[in-house]
């Protein structure tokens, strides 16, 4: 069994695909059995089962290093 992925709300984490606004990060607004995704680059808002989240997870950001690849936006 793999080991859960640990996100608090605020953190930014980077997905395996990208938003088709062309961002693949997205901040965390709600921690729960489902968890609620900001694009950072759209401002776009979902929801997704946190079992899926975590599969999909690439990598968690801090909030400075996600400023920094966005272009400081």
């Amino acid at each position: 069994m793999s080991r859960p992925v640990r996100m608090r709300e605020g953190d930014t984490v980077r997905l395996k695909k990208p938003h088709p606004c062309g961002a693949n990060a997205w901040e965390i607004m709600r921690l729960g059995m489902d968890v609620k995704l900001r694009c950072t680059g759209c401002g776009h808002i979902v929801r997704l089962p946190r079992a899926k989240l975590e599969r999909r997870v690439r990598e968690i950001l801090t909030s400075e290093e996600a400023g920094r690849e966005d272009g400081g936006h």
